[in-house]
Parts: structure tokens; sequence; C-alpha cells
């Protein structure tokens, strides 16, 4: 089976390590679904292909150094004055040799987009209406022509302190790196103050082929309760692995 290629592509003064290398997303399934008993007498979500799929298809971006995020803390202004505020850092390095790479620190030409540009978006409260900071991903992502890449944080595995914004990205022609701004979960989280340590998964990229398409809606001629019987019995549903699914691989 002919295989499609997706490339990572580091700058060249980028000291590439093991750990710092994208990954299929694959080796990254929980211990939580690993640990699961699945069986006939005893079925769990591990038997559901669906949901492997999603812990299991795609490739993995890496935090590449330790984040420092206090997030809706209290700090005060240059008039002395209380006020709620996000502090992002990390140990200024710009060269690879010492932390790998920059991807945020409280400097001059640090990224954030403002309030202002998701005005209107659920992103603006789960973020307690702080910027929205950026981690500086070293990586460009090649794929074959026809190929974009959908960007999400890991399926059904995320870190439950922040999640990326997803976006779709035509890699195909696309020659620069990918930053990727963060929402902290500020619905569980009123006042963060933590360390995102180097290695934590952040992203599951997803590459998918363009194509147009067009929507349709119809009516079977099976009358609605007999739909389940007739097209999808108690033992296909059971048997998606081996009558309905196609395997999928990202090496």
């Amino acid at each position: 089976m002919f295989e499609k290629v997706i490339e990572f592509i580091a700058p060249k003064d980028y000291v590439i390590k093991k750990q710092d290398l994208p990954t299929p997303i694959k080796i990254n399934v929980p211990d939580w679904f690993k640990k699961l008993n699945h069986s006939e007498e005893h079925r769990t979500i591990k038997g559901c292909i669906p949901f492997l799929e999603t812990l299991t298809f795609g490739y993995s971006l890496y935090v590449p150094v330790d984040l420092k995020i206090q997030h809706n803390v209290t700090v005060k202004d240059q008039e002395g004055n209380e006020k709620q505020d996000s502090l992002f850092g990390c140990p200024l390095h710009r060269s690879a040799h010492d932390s790998g790479i920059n991807i945020n620190y409280n400097g001059p030409d640090q990224s954030t987009h403002g309030t202002v540009q998701l005005e209107g978006s659920p992103f603006i409260n789960k973020n307690k209406n702080l910027p929205f900071y950026k981690i500086f991903n070293p990586w460009v992502i090649k794929t074959p022509p026809g190929y974009s890449c959908l960007f999400v944080p890991p399926l059904n595995n995320a870190d439950d302190r922040f999640n990326i914004i997803p976006g779709i990205v035509d890699t195909d022609s696309f020659n620069a790196e990918i930053n990727f701004p963060i929402v902290i979960n500020g619905d569980k989280y009123e006042v963060l103050d933590t360390i995102i340590k180097k290695g934590t998964p952040y992203v599951q990229i997803i590459p998918f082929k363009r194509d147009n398409w067009k929507m349709k809606i119809s009516n079977s001629n099976i009358a609605r309760n007999r739909i389940s019987k007739s097209l999808y019995p108690l033992r296909f549903i059971h048997n998606y692995k081996t009558d309905i699914w196609k395997k999928k691989q990202c090496k």
C-alpha cells in the first residue's frame, strides 16, 4: 500500500533530541485506557474502534521546554493597584543548545492574541477575559500536494489545564512554523499556577486529503423502526472491527 509522507523540518540551529521529536500519537495512549478490562462479558470503551482511533490516528507535538503559567493571578500595576493578569514564562534560550527553543516569555516580542480578536467567542470566558498566549512550535510541517492538516488538542486525552485553539492549515504550501494559541481551562481552574512540563503532548495532527463536498439528504424506503434491524443488526455492531473497519496507520 502506498504511504503518504508527512515531514517535520527543524531549523538548522535546533539541536534535535529524541524526546523532542514529533511522534505518532499512538505512543501516548493513556494508561487508564490500557488498563480497562474488556471482554464479551464485560464490554467497555476499549472495544470501541471509533474511540480507539481518536487515540491512535495522527501525530503528536510536544511542549519543547518547561512552561510556567500563572493565570488569573492578582498583580499590581505601576500605580500599585491590584488587577488580574496572566503571566507566561520559560527560560529565555534563543539557542537550542540550552533548553530547546523559546516558546513564550515575558519580553518585548512575546506573542499574544488580545481578547478583541476573539470577541464574542466562548474562548473569552473560558480564558477569564485575559490575552491568549501562543506556544511557539519549532517545526515546519509538510504534506504532499493536495493534503492539509487538522490541528486539535489530543482527542480524548488532552491536558485538563489548557488546550490549543484548533485549526486547519494547507501544509502542502505553507512554509513556516505553525504556532498555537492556547486557552486556559478557566471552567475548572479559577486561578492556575502551574508548570507544563517539557514533553507534554499538546497537539494532535491529522493529515487529510482536500476534496470538495456536496451535502445530500434523502429518505430510506425502510420504515424507521426497521432500519436498525435491517441495516445494523446487533451482531453487526459488535463486529464493526472485522466487518467495517479499515485499519489506518501513522508511522
